[in-house]
């Protein structure tokens, strides 16, 4: 290396100051020609190893001169910022040394910048670069610039320079274009990139890779197997990134005969398969449920990684398949905290959520895993899911103690947990505590209310939700026209209804139609509920007709019954719930023929009814509860407890609602027994027998409670002093003083 000079480091200022007063001669000038291309000192820094290297050469370049010329910085730069040992703080050093850097050092810094995870600070160069005005971006700016924009799906930025890429005449450029494609599909707006797309006249496979990325991305599968077709009519040769994308749009297609062509294709064009492809064909095997064929591709990849077996394990939880999930977690090499989050959630998803609980309390006993934001929200959702407030607030108190920053995820988890396990002021103090709240913050928040019945306050909040200027959702609407029909708030469920197109762009789904199905069956307009369902713009789907069943159930409108009942078992016949709510109807009106029929029609198809189950958290513990249940260690206790409690609310003028029986029993004893063995009231004697007398019993039953638990809830709760907190599979019904805060409108 040549000999350092030793003259005084100069660092210049990119505007110099005024130096009028100098000697001109004195004056260091900006060289911008390339006299220096073959300077020693530029071929040096090709042969650099090290940053402290570089730092050498950069200080013998300021003490030389040779830095002020504009070649020989921009050398210097590219090394500092796309080397192996690049460093971009320093590189952004060497850029504010520079006078007047040339549009490749622009370029190279946008470039790096958007590489690096720092897609902002590219945008904010590019600014810069066009502020200060002695460069003007080129086809190989635009690119780079257009990428960080789509990082951070900036829309308004993105089409400010799409403007200019037009301005400069750049638009036919297919680097350009492509970037462009990306941006738009990345922001979804799918419409803009087609129009970039189809303008293309020489489309390269990046320009169809990153249309079918965008059709992906944003759900539309159909499209993106479409234009995979006609690229090949194109004579456009698809390469690895082509597949990974088709193959991913057959996954969530669930097309598995496409899936398996698509293999084929991979075969037949001898495109190379490297660890991404084929975890890609894993994906699609596993999503489409042929777990034969995942496995016989699993077993035969010669390279695996953590996808590969998360893939797989994935698969098996969310599948139900507990013992073969564990088998296959128990053979992962390294089971890091990926593993473990792919169980805990794939668990959880497929409605395992005690075996999700079961995994998280293994995982702490770990001592190299700790559990992440991932980790939390699944076994946030899987306490949410059994009200385990106990374990979730464990969970609380545990993100506070290690300085784990509540993001839109987790919040909006934390507040799912504690409104369904019935604690809705601690769901409060979590949505309050929250700067950013996203839409499925407030959506959380709304749906809370709904649950707890408390519907002026979920409409209240919709409207502060809108003040917030943020956007709702389809799920939005969703919680806040359940809030309406839970509290017979049918005006206002209407108002959101028609508002959800005109104003929000956001068309109904068979899920919004359900909800005002039940709204006004709830109500008593059942000639309109019916109304509503043969104007829907599609056909209906079972819930529908199953929402006009059940007000048909609590109205007592036999006919309209069985007319609603008829259309759910054409659409569903393995649905038990139609049968049980047609029974109910029958069995209320003393029709035991019809009962005996319906349950005949059901043993011959092979149906039984849902067996209910009632679960409650004592000591960190969940003990479920099913009908007639003799299985729990206190179960004589249990029983015991439980006909104490019926002499005792016997005497404050409670009387067994033998109409809530679903089968015909002649003996009235046997009627009352039958009654007994519900499995909420079995979770009721329980919690009395195991709990302090100030402790709120909180119970979640898988059905609808039936009027006669109702009923003896209500007065466990004044008779025994207790508040009673129940959660079926529609809301919460909150037991205090005899009194249920549904006031009768369940």
């Amino acid at each position: 290396m040549e000999t350092l000079i030793s003259t005084p480091v100069l660092s210049l200022p990119r505007h110099h100051p005024n130096y009028s007063n100098q000697n001109p001669a004195n004056l260091i000038r900006v060289n911008n020609d390339r006299r220096f291309v073959n300077h020693p000192t530029l071929k040096i820094i090709e042969k650099c190893s090290n940053l402290t290297q570089l730092k050498q050469i950069h200080a013998q370049m300021l003490r030389t001169g040779l830095f002020y010329d504009t070649y020989a910085a921009s050398k210097l730069f590219s090394a500092s910022a796309l080397s192996s040992f690049a460093s971009l703080d320093y590189a952004r050093k060497v850029f504010d040394q520079i006078p007047q850097p040339n549009v490749y050092t622009w370029n190279t810094f946008i470039r790096v910048c958007a590489l690096s995870g720092e897609p902002n600070e590219s945008v904010m160069i590019f600014l810069k670069m066009l502020y200060e005005g002695s460069e003007s971006p080129n086809k190989f700016t635009f690119p780079c610039v257009i990428k960080a924009a789509a990082e951070v799906k900036d829309l308004l930025v993105g089409q400010g320079i799409h403007g200019m890429v037009v301005k400069a005449s750049l638009g036919s450029n297919l680097f350009v274009s492509n970037s462009l494609i990306n941006l738009y599909a990345s922001c979804g707006y799918l419409e803009m990139a087609y129009q970039v797309f189809v303008r293309i006249r020489d489309k390269d496979v990046v320009s169809w890779n990153s249309m079918i990325k965008g059709f992906v991305k944003k759900g539309c599968h159909e499209q993106a197997l479409e234009h995979f077709k006609a690229m090949e009519v194109e004579n456009v040769k698809p390469n690895v990134v082509t597949m990974v994308s088709v193959l991913s749009a057959c996954a969530k297609k669930m097309d598995l005969e496409f899936g398996r062509w698509v293999c084929d294709y991979v075969k037949r064009n001898g495109i190379i398969v490297d660890l991404t492809l084929n975890n890609a064909m894993l994906d699609m095997y596993v999503k489409c449920g042929s777990f034969d064929e995942a496995e016989q591709l699993f077993d035969k990849m010669e390279k695996k990684d953590i996808i590969s077996w998360t893939t797989l394990l994935d698969g098996y939880a969310k599948l139900g398949n507990c013992d073969k999930a564990r088998k296959f977690f128990d053979a992962i090499p390294m089971q890091g905290i990926a593993a473990w989050n792919t169980l805990i959630s794939g668990y959880e998803q497929s409605g395992n959520p005690k075996e999700a609980v079961a995994i998280f309390r293994e995982l702490q006993l770990q001592v190299d895993v700790k559990p992440d934001q991932v980790t939390l929200v699944s076994t946030l959702s899987a306490c949410a899911q059994l009200g385990a407030l106990d374990l979730g607030t464990w969970i609380h108190v545990y993100i506070k103690k290690h300085g784990i920053k509540i993001n839109c995820h987790l919040a909006t988890s934390l507040i799912d947990m504690y409104s369904k396990c019935g604690d809705l002021k601690r769901a409060l103090d979590v949505f309050h505590s929250v700067e950013r709240r996203d839409v499925f913050v407030w959506s959380s928040m709304i749906g809370g209310f709904a649950m707890h019945g408390r519907g002026k306050d979920a409409v209240n909040l919709f409207y502060k939700m809108q003040e917030a200027n943020v956007k709702p959702t389809a799920v939005t609407f969703t919680n806040v026209l359940c809030a309406c029909s839970h509290t017979g708030l049918v005006d206002e469920g209407k108002k959101f209804f028609k508002q959800m197109e005109c104003v929000y762009q956001i068309k109904p789904v068979a899920q919004h139609y359900t909800c005002m199905v039940d709204i006004l069956g709830r109500a008593g307009l059942l000639d309109e509920a019916k109304e509503l369902i043969t104007k829907m713009p599609f056909a209906p789907i079972a819930s529908v007709w199953g929402a006009l069943l059940g007000a048909c159930k609590l109205h007592g409108n036999v006919e309209l019954a069985e007319q609603a009942c008829s259309n759910l078992l054409n659409l569903d016949p393995r649905n038990h719930g139609a049968y049980v709510l047609l029974s109910n109807i029958y069995a209320k009106t003393g029709r035991w023929d019809c009962v005996s029929e319906l349950r005949k029609r059901m043993r011959d198809s092979g149906l039984k009814k849902e067996p209910g189950c009632s679960s409650i958290e004592v000591n960190g513990n969940v003990h479920e509860f099913l009908v007639g249940d003799d299985s729990h260690p206190l179960s004589k206790d249990i029983y015991s407890k439980l006909d104490e409690i019926v002499a005792k609310l016997k005497l404050a003028g409670y009387v067994p609602n033998k109409e809530h029986l679903l089968q015909l029993v002649e003996e009235e004893d046997m009627k009352e027994q039958a009654l007994n063995l519900h499995s909420e009231k079995l979770a009721i004697a329980f919690a009395i027998i195991t709990t302090g007398p100030s402790e709120t019993i909180r119970i979640v039953k898988n059905l609808r409670i039936c009027g006669d638990c109702h009923s003896f809830a209500k007065l466990v709760s004044k008779v025994y002093d207790r508040e009673i907190l129940l959660r079926d599979r529609y809301r919460f019904h909150q037991f205090s003083g005899g009194n249920c805060s549904c006031k009768e409108y369940w």
